[in-house]
């Protein structure tokens, strides 16, 4: 029997129900999806079987779970909730089939594609490094809203499951195995047989731990559930980002089916949800773009083995590129070998971590240029040293190879002024530390070929990484939209506003630290060099404590002083007054007025490469959808009025850019809300 996304198959006393959703490279529950799997288990609990098998047909995976683009067209609370209560009607009819079922699991396993695998009454996982299983969701803004939190609790245990919901972190099979999540991890080959193995043995099913169902008792979850509160008000803010206190609500109370799909649905149309789910699909539509063009890159040669040369060449080594790592000093390759080896290890099962290692060669003489098929130079951020590598380095790469630069502020037509052939030149910047920060700037110079661009934007994706295409310019897009909001903080800090309170108003706003201990992060140096090299181009003046702070040595974490001391003891304050709105008014002003800036010099394509580069690149308030975002939410009238004051109080630094009156700029935004 053959519906649109399902085939119902029938071998004696089993059925297989296969999932293909048509037109997708993945497979997802959308409306149709589960209305058809609602007709077909109307069929099969009438039939007498042994069991029932769930897999799907597509070699990328099980299921990536709802369809998240069904989202923006719900219109109120009261759709959303009749749309999940019908999500979970279905999955519940699944659950009390007549007999057993087993979900058989290749690849992703995800949010809505889990919740229907725990609705059957085993599972069997691939143990491969492509599956994952985990509910994402409060990524998303919302929290499982298919039965998930009720189900997952019961299946693991309320420790594991609510770990795993608040965090969205997905798991490996064997993990996954380990903790009860999955029945059995088999190869791929062996999936469908052992899924039927079990519908013929049909072993008792796995329970929690008995110390974890004893915490899930009904006089004993509100207790527990106060002790993760406090834990999870450490970690994030329930203002702003509500889901995941949702969620440990839900659990604390036994809220059943009803409570989860109310208050998944009013979650659904928060604005959080909306900004995050909104910039999900751009990031998406992003990487899909960037798959259609292939790469041909094969092996990798990074040249400068500091902390940033280093992270580079170990994260695409890790990423199963052939990487040689050049630096002419023994020392500093030996330490960026043992940094990439612990990275290894962390990331990675043994016998993979192993497989990584070998991929990463130290190349003291460059012998391996002759062989690259791309070049990165990482080397510290000056221009002369730059020019004067890639000029030396051209002649020795074959033909094909790519040259790319790591720079984060230098445009790329000075770089290349130097070169024979300077449409092999692009740029790729990425962020610190490489290893968690998801962004590269794809830098398109003067000169770059379109194929070489391309090339560049498909590498990035295949390193796990978000590219953003921007043209050349002094900063090119992150660092020139954040070079003000960090010296705004310097500009209060000289006025004697206190350090902690300047941190307190960033992340009040939403940001994941605030600038002063950015600015330490970074290392004052480099705050300094950036702000010295872009404040001629920008004219933007460099507030004089921070050349104070860089003369006295106090560079950031680094040395052990910057603006604070390090390690820095954790301050106890309560009851604390809120800070100064001003004080976030002044910060936040600045950044979005740079950011409509970036937009008017077309440094970017559009509005929301803006916003993904500033919350992927800086961590700007992803609940908040991005500087930009945040103005379409105040309007430009406001946002003008707004920079207007500033100046008449603070100076011109403030002047409202052009953007904010000119036509055309902003086309999705009215000019006079």
């Amino acid at each position: 029997m053959r519906a649109c996304s399902w085939t119902l198959k029938e071998a004696g006393d089993i059925a297989e129900l296969i999932l293909d959703v048509p037109g997708r490279r993945q497979n997802v529950l959308s409306r149709e999806v589960l209305g058809e799997l609602d007709q077909l288990l109307a069929t099969l609990e009438t039939r007498s079987l042994r069991g029932l098998v769930i897999r799907s047909g597509k070699p990328e995976g099980f299921s990536v779970g709802a369809d998240i683009h069904e989202f923006r067209h719900i219109p109120d609370a009261a759709r959303a909730a009749e749309l999940t209560r019908a999500g979970q009607m279905v999955l519940t009819r699944l659950s009390r089939l007549p007999y057993p079922s087993v979900a058989a699991i290749h690849g992703p396993c995800l949010g809505g594609g889990l919740e229907l695998a725990l609705a059957c009454s085993y599972r069997i996982a691939c143990d491969d490094d492509r599956t994952t299983l985990g509910l994402p969701e409060v990524r998303l803004g919302i929290h499982p809203g298919f039965g998930g939190t009720v189900r997952l609790p019961a299946v693991i245990g309320a420790v594991a499951a609510l770990s795993l919901m608040l965090s969205g972190r997905s798991l490996a099979p064997r993990r996954a195995h380990a903790l009860g999540l999955v029945d059995d991890c088999v190869p791929e080959r062996e999936i469908v047989t052992a899924a039927r193995t079990y519908l013929h043995k049909v072993p008792a099913r796995a329970r929690p731990p008995w110390w974890a169902a004893a915490l899930a008792v009904p006089w004993l979850r509100p207790y527990v559930g106060a002790a993760w509160s406090w834990r999870l008000k450490t970690q994030v803010d329930c203002g702003h980002y509500p889901a995941p206190c949702r969620i440990l609500s839900l659990w604390s109370r036994q809220a059943g089916l009803e409570a989860e799909a109310l208050s998944c649905a009013e979650l659904l149309v928060s604005p959080a949800s909306r900004h995050l789910v909104h910039l999900f699909e751009v990031s998406e539509e992003l990487k899909r773009q960037a798959r259609a063009e292939p790469h041909d890159v094969r092996r990798i040669h990074v040249i400068g083995a500091g902390v940033m040369g280093a992270e580079i060449a170990a994260w695409a080594a890790l990423k199963g590129f052939s990487v040689s790592l050049q630096d002419r000093e023994p020392a500093i390759l030996a330490a960026a070998l043992r940094r990439a080896h612990a990275l290894f290890a962390r990331r990675l099962p043994p016998r993979a971590a192993v497989f990584a290692a070998d991929r990463l060669f130290l190349d003291g003489k460059g012998a391996g240029l002759t062989r690259a098929d791309l070049v990165i130079e990482a080397i510290p951020e000056d221009r002369d040293a730059k020019r004067a590598l890639l000029a030396a380095i051209e002649g020795r790469l074959p033909a094909h190879a790519i040259m790319a630069t790591n720079t984060s502020s230098i445009p790329l037509d000075e770089l290349a002024a130097v070169l024979t052939r300077p449409e092999r030149l692009v740029g790729l910047h990425f962020f610190n530390p490489v290893a968690k920060m998801p962004l590269i700037e794809v830098i398109a110079g003067p000169a770059t070929a379109p194929p070489v661009l391309a090339a560049a934007r498909s590498l990035a994706v295949a390193l796990d990484r978000l590219p953003i295409v921007v043209r050349s310019a002094p900063g090119f897009l992150v660092n020139r939209v954040l070079l003000p909001y960090l010296l705004e903080a310097m500009s209060l800090a000289e006025e004697g506003v206190a350090l902690a309170e300047i941190d307190r108003a960033a992340t009040d706003f939403g940001m994941p630290m605030g600038p002063i201990t950015l600015a330490d992060i970074i290392g004052l140096d480099t705050c300094l060099a950036v702000a010295q090299n872009l404040g001629a181009a920008l004219d933007l003046p460099v507030p004089s404590l921070l050349a104070r702070q860089v003369a006295a040595g106090w560079l950031g974490k680094k040395s052990g002083r910057g603006f604070y001391t390090y390690p820095r003891r954790r301050a106890w304050t309560f009851r604390r007054p809120p800070p100064d709105p001003a004080v976030a008014e002044r910060l936040i002003m600045r950044l979005v007025n740079e950011a409509a800036r970036c937009l008017r010099l077309q440094l970017v394509a559009d509005a929301d490469l803006v916003d993904i580069g500033l919350v992927y690149g800086t961590g700007f308030a992803p609940f908040r959808g991005g500087p930009l975002a945040y103005a379409e939410a105040l309007g430009k009238t406001e946002v003008r009025a707004r920079l207007e004051e500033l100046t008449g109080r603070h100076g011109a630094r403030f002047s409202p850019d052009a953007a904010w009156s000119e036509v055309g700029v902003f086309p999705h935004l009215a000019l006079t809300k």
